[in-house]
């Protein structure tokens, strides 16, 4: 259901003016917003603030907001009634103070709410039936017990949103000692489920007893030198020496408000409480002309299934992003850890549940980084040498969602090649098994204690715009030449470009032994050598899934099954596992977006990648993980005249570039 209102008269503080229609909600937009539906509604006690984000406006003419109308500033807001146990979305106006659209969207369930992270721990400590299992296992002290408060997932028919409550299934974990690392002792067989609603749990299964695992796996220095610790040290490395990351004449980048420009890259940086991370309007300088190439980017969606059949891992397939937050999850990131050099940080907004802001200092950092070397010739005739050194941008946010850290880091290079890379940390999620076992789905990493098998699969959407709006989409593979006549000496190969034609046709999976890659062109636009410009989308280190059909994860997650997918561009097709997946079978999201097979020839394309980490899990990742990569680039395919960083200036001798005699 959908109510269209009229605008409503002010009463209170106009929303302080943006500098540009992209830029995230301020803390004051937020309230005033959540003011203006206030105003506009009778909404009830037990309604609560799910996510407040900009509404974003439409694209402009040209993809430039300059040769426009000023667009409406609005915030989109997701709320949920615990009474009525509905969902509803509201579009409000900023600009006119007015609420421009409520509606009620039936059988679908929110992503958590900020209040539901810490409640469910007390809910579940306090339930008598948990206390019963917690005593069987010799367990007396509750506070020392670590309640992660998973998502449901999708157990069957009695789960469905249409008629299920909003249900959580928490897992328990118990600590030694207070502040000591938790995960390394788990209650394995124990699994309860609570009404997040009714703020009551509903069922306690437990599987059978199993010894809790003896070791702590603690890695704070305090810590890590008792010889309880498996692996014990005895002390902090001593032979590690300084470096210093310095700029002596400052930062190479200029920020206005949330628009950067660096070397000769221009973007503006977005943040939501969803999405995390966005980028918006990235075009590059040549010589004097603003080249667009991706209007919007962002992670989509990402989930997490466990290969593990076992009662606590089986429906371990959380979507961190669709049912949690990204950008709720986010962390407040520190001077000298998390980044190094000439730091600017950008503070992301998001709200708690009763719709006041929350700010998140620091929640986005950028920097510059030597990268390298960029491009190197020695003549050995003549011994002349010249070298580059290749640089890039770094823009990255870090988000801990229970267990796991993930970093998601945009860097933009000096050679025109933009980078995604996921940096995967923090903890594992563990099992125990018997003294003496091993376990089938999963590696041992402390006595009694096991790592399962599982996957971290991320989406990312990219609405591309390769010198313009209308573009094309090509696969290319390397084939021997088809041709025996050509190919004498067995020795010729040749890349065999095909065009997308359809979204449904559009859904691709990457093939090494062809070294795949696809290619967006734009066909009206030709460089000096009167080919179209382009760019390509080269995939990493690919994981096939393991999900399997008839498993309940694999209509929820349909995104993993392709590398690629191709969408026409729509403003309402955000999410690669819809807007709403939580407690829902039902495929949502890219499986509906391609089902009309649209064209995809000369438009306005969308991308959507899929990448992937296959954890298998190491000893070495215990207590906590070592980083894990995941991503992919985008390299210009003929977009530049030649070597777009040609011009970089050699470095100075003795000033980096050291020499110890």
């Amino acid at each position: 259901m959908t109510t269209q209102l009229a605008d409503t008269p002010a009463d209170g503080l106009a929303p302080e003016p943006a500098a540009h229609p992209l830029d995230p909600l301020s803390a004051q937009e937020i309230r005033e917003a959540v003011a203006i539906l206030k105003r506009s509604r009778e909404l009830g006690e037990t309604l609560r603030f799910v996510m407040i984000s900009l509404h974003e406006p439409p694209k402009p003419p040209g993809l430039d907001f300059s040769l426009a109308p000023v667009p409406d500033r609005a915030a989109f807001i997701v709320a949920y009634d615990r009474a009525e146990k509905m969902l509803y979305e509201a579009v409000v106006s900023l600009s006119r103070d007015a609420l421009l659209s409520w509606t009620g969207v039936p059988g679908r369930l929110p992503s958590y709410l900020a209040e539901d992270m810490l409640a469910i721990e007390e809910i579940v400590r306090a339930d008598p039936g948990w206390q019963e299992a917690m005593r069987k296992r010799g367990v007396t002290d509750f506070s020392l017990a670590m309640i992660d408060p998973w998502p449901s997932g999708y157990y069957g028919p009695q789960d469905h949103p249409a008629t299920s409550p909003r249900l959580c299934r928490p897992l328990t974990w118990l600590r030694s000692a207070p502040r000591e690392h938790g995960y390394a002792r788990p209650i394995e067989g124990l699994v309860v489920t609570v009404d997040m609603d009714a703020r009551i749990v509903v069922d306690v299964t437990d599987h059978g007893v199993l010894p809790v695992p003896p070791n702590p796996g603690n890695y704070a220095p305090e810590f890590m030198f008792d010889q309880a610790n498996r692996p014990a040290f005895t002390g902090l490395r001593e032979d590690l020496k300084t470096i210093s990351i310095t700029q002596p004449e400052g930062p190479g980048f200029d920020v206005d408000g949330w628009a950067v420009s660096w070397q000769k890259w221009h973007l503006r940086v977005g943040f939501n409480p969803r999405e995390g991370l966005v980028l918006h309007q990235v075009s590059y300088d040549d010589r004097g002309r603003i080249r667009p190439i991706m209007y919007r980017a962002a992670l989509s969606e990402m989930v997490v299934p466990y290969g593990d059949a076992s009662p606590t891992q089986w429906n371990k397939n959380v979507f961190d992003m669709g049912e949690v937050g990204m950008g709720l999850m986010a962390n407040s990131l520190t001077l000298g850890c998390d980044c190094l050099g000439e730091i600017f940080y950008f503070d992301g907004v998001v709200n708690d549940s009763m719709g006041e802001p929350v700010v998140i200092e620091n929640a986005i950092c950028m920097h510059e980084e030597d990268a390298g070397i960029s491009w190197k010739h020695t003549d050995f005739r003549t011994g002349e040498v010249e070298v580059r050194r290749l640089r890039r941008l770094v823009i990255s946010t870090i988000a801990t969602v229970g267990n796991y850290e993930y970093g998601f880091f945009w860097y933009l290079y000096t050679d025109g090649t933009i980078e995604y890379d996921v940096k995967l940390t923090g903890v594992l999620t563990t099992g125990a098994v018997a003294e003496g076992e091993k376990p089938r789905w999963g590696v041992l990493v402390a006595p009694g204690l096991y790592g399962p098998n599982h996957q971290h699969f991320f989406n990312v959407r990219m609405d591309m715009c390769v010198d313009g709006e209308r573009n094309s989409v090509y696969e290319v593979d390397s084939v021997p030449e088809p041709d025996p006549a050509l190919n004498p000496h067995h020795n010729a190969w040749i890349a065999r470009s095909t065009r997308l034609e359809t979204e449904g046709t559009a859904c691709r999976d990457a093939d090494q032994s062809t070294a795949r890659f696809w290619k967006i062109v734009n066909p009206s636009v030709l460089n000096e050598l009167g080919e179209p410009v382009a760019y390509k989308l080269m995939p990493g280190v690919t994981v096939p899934s393991m999900v399997q059909p008839g498993s309940a994860i694999y209509d929820r997650a349909r995104f993993v099954q392709h590398n690629l997918w191709v969408t026409v561009y729509d403003p309402a097709q955000l999410y690669a596992a819809g807007r709403y997946p939580y407690q829902c079978p039902e495929p949502q999201g890219l499986p509906e977006y391609v089902a009309d097979d649209a064209p995809v020839t000369d438009a306005d394309v969308v991308l959507w990648a899929t990448v992937g980490a296959h954890h298998i899990v190491r000893p070495e990742d215990w207590p906590v993980m070592p980083v894990a990569h995941t991503g992919f680039q985008l390299k210009p395919t003929g977009f530049f005249d030649g070597n777009p960083a040609l011009d970089m200036p050699p470095s100075s001798p003795g000033g980096a570039c050291h020499h110890h005699g």
